[in-house]
């Protein structure tokens, strides 16, 4: 019998790009825990998501104001592509308020969070033959999404000695004329690091040198407890223009409403002329939108949660950060080089030749997990192999028990 022919088969590159994505990666790692051989809890450490802790709730105003929308009954219908105008208006206000000129609700694009910011932006910039540059360590999801879209990525360090400061040489090196855009997160995702002013400014002059355009992941903005304040790159937006995402998930302690925004920081109009903020608004025809009632509770929230609710999240992140810090100089196989200063995440590097059964990050994970219900993201994701990324935003008991598990397992497996 004739074996049937099918016209259709598997789509390998989605695979190899899913398979480098947060979520898949933790999921490979939780699922080393063996709940019928532990008594212990999990602990998930992988993520950047402390709203299941009770002293990470959101305030009641955010709250409030979806309950509002939802009964207004007038939000139960579609949204334009971009969003609604009293959002991204609200958006808009909300951006303007550190930056030297004013947004518009035409600089506003209203995503369903800070992923999709992502996939629209590599859609909009890739072209053949085109490359982007990302800090290494890195966040995971813009390479997947480069790989989609067929733009050849190429990384640039970030240097632990210097606070995790970029490789502005590096960069130059790296770069030619089919280089579109470099990526900035500030605060750092992984690292916890906060750039300087002077910093920054060197950073957008070496993208107007180049002729790149600077894509600036602030999803942690105003997230800081260190010496360095936050500064939106928006800021040096006359230097070279600029593309920043943000989200409610992180400062608003509500990652599962998935609402976030691509803004263009461009006071000189370059990504206007070149076509850029038109091709962001085709993007957003093609994909779906965040649900309308969040979009009309957007304004209320954005206006109207107390500065007393955002103080106390950088308070208890500082606490986490501080003990976080402190207790993991107790472990001598694992290094964190630099305290984090912002975010919800630090680096920290594995001594992989002090151990004696653990062979690099990933093992190192996958042990964790199984030996002591522990979830930490292996650093080879983000692009450092033998470090791992850790989530310090936890109840103090949590993160106590937490370094105590991982104490443990590093002295059971340390040479003798």
């Amino acid at each position: 019998m004739e074996k049937q022919k099918w016209g259709f088969k598997e789509n390998h590159e989605l695979h190899a790009a899913a398979a480098i994505t947060v979520r898949n990666i933790l999921q490979a790692i939780i699922g080393n825990i063996d709940e019928t051989r532990t008594e212990k809890p999990m602990i998930h450490l992988g993520h950047g998501d402390p709203s299941v802790y009770p002293c990470f709730q959101t305030s009641t105003v955010v709250e409030d104001a979806l309950v509002e929308a939802i009964r207004s009954s007038k939000y139960n219908c579609y949204a334009p592509g971009v969003g609604i105008i009293p959002a991204r208006r609200a958006v808009a206000e909300h951006l303007s308020r550190d930056l030297p000129y004013k947004l518009t609700t035409d600089d506003i694009f209203l995503t369903v969070g800070a992923n999709h910011a992502i996939e629209v932006l590599m859609k909009v910039l890739a072209r053949p033959g085109g490359n982007i540059l990302f800090p290494r360590p890195n966040y995971s999801l813009y390479e997947a999404q480069s790989r989609c879209n067929l733009l050849e990525v190429r990384h640039f360090d970030l240097v632990a000695e210097k606070g995790w400061e970029v490789d502005i040489d590096g960069v130059k090196a790296l770069a030619d004329d089919n280089t579109v855009a470099i990526v900035l997160i500030n605060p750092g995702n992984p690292c916890g690091n906060v750039f300087t002013f002077e910093h920054m400014q060197k950073i957008a002059e070496t993208a107007r040198q180049l002729g790149i355009l600077v894509i600036a992941d602030e999803v942690y903005a105003y997230q800081v407890f260190g010496e360095n304040p936050f500064i939106p790159m928006g800021v040096f937006g006359d230097i070279a223009p600029v593309v920043t995402l943000g989200t409610l998930s992180k400062r608003w302690i509500v990652p599962g409403w998935r609402f976030g925004w691509i803004a263009i920081t461009d006071p000189t109009g370059i990504l206007h002329k070149t076509g850029i903020s038109s091709s962001i608004k085709s993007c957003l025809e093609l994909t779906a939108d965040p649900p309308t009632v969040i979009q009309a509770a957007v304004p209320h929230i954005m206006e109207n949660t107390p500065e007393s609710f955002f103080l106390n999240i950088n308070r208890l992140l500082k606490e986490a950060a501080d003990l976080f810090y402190e207790r993991l100089m107790e472990i001598p196989l694992l290094e964190c080089p630099h305290k984090p200063e912002g975010s919800m995440f630090a680096m920290v590097k594995i001594n992989i030749s002090a151990f004696d059964d653990v062979v690099d990050d990933t093992d190192f994970c996958m042990k964790l997990a199984k030996e002591e219900s522990m979830i930490l993201f292996p650093g080879y994701a983000v692009g450092l192999k033998n470090w791992v990324r850790v989530s310090f935003a936890s109840e103090p008991k949590v993160l106590e028990d937490a370094i105590g598990r991982i104490k443990a397992f590093c002295l059971r497996h340390a040479k003798q």
